[in-house]
């Protein structure tokens, strides 16, 4: 089963106030950032996680932030894992590459968006991005079951479960390129005239 990274071992929230500053001063992530989170959370982050991620650099957001983002569409639904031993339930996880898109939501934001464009910059290629992500994580989960089986033997289980490993970080890279790749199409696209009623400011 997959499990949550400890905010411990998420960069940026281990007390290092100097490397937040510049962060906190733009309001924004900057994409080394972002890199580190991503890298060091492969297998997904959870709700608080991710607010901790913005709060601790002085970057406003919430839960109840986030909640509205994905039912606008701007962000994927959490999938629920079990946690690892026994009889401890399971938790919902986002993958790791929401911290980039929330970051930039709230950089569209700061130009003045409505939230009908900054919803139609995410909409052209997101269902095929989380199809990717999504059948890419079900057939690693199903590896990972299939080498815990009895018939692999201890042996054959240590190699299977490192080249697992090594597949997931490849497999998160090759996501993060996704949406880095959509987030510079996006950023060409020139928005469309004529703003609506409603501004970003209604997505804080």
């Amino acid at each position: 089963m997959k499990r949550a990274v400890s905010s411990s071992r998420i960069p940026g929230l281990a007390g290092d106030d100097a490397s937040r500053a510049p962060s906190a001063l733009r309001g924004l992530l900057d994409d080394r950032e972002i890199e580190e989170i991503e890298r060091a959370c492969p297998d997904g982050m959870t709700s608080r996680q991710i607010v901790d991620v913005f709060e601790t650099r002085g970057i406003r957001f919430s839960e109840a932030t986030l909640r509205k983002y994905v039912q606008l569409g701007l962000l994927p639904r959490s999938v629920r894992v079990g946690r690892k031993g026994k009889h401890r339930g399971s938790c919902g996880l986002y993958p790791s590459h929401v911290i980039r898109r929330v970051n930039q939501v709230k950089g569209m934001m700061a130009e003045d968006r409505t939230i009908e464009e900054i919803q139609r910059s995410f909409a052209r290629f997101k269902d095929e991005i989380e199809s990717v992500e999504t059948q890419v994580r079900q057939l690693l989960s199903g590896f990972e079951r299939e080498a815990k089986g009895p018939a692999v033997g201890a042996d054959g289980r240590r190699d299977l479960e490192r080249e697992i490993s090594e597949a997931k970080r490849a497999a998160g890279e090759l996501v993060r390129r996704i949406a880095s790749l959509e987030r510079k199409i996006s950023a060409h696209v020139e928005p469309t005239a004529g703003r609506g009623a409603e501004g970003g400011s209604d997505l804080y």
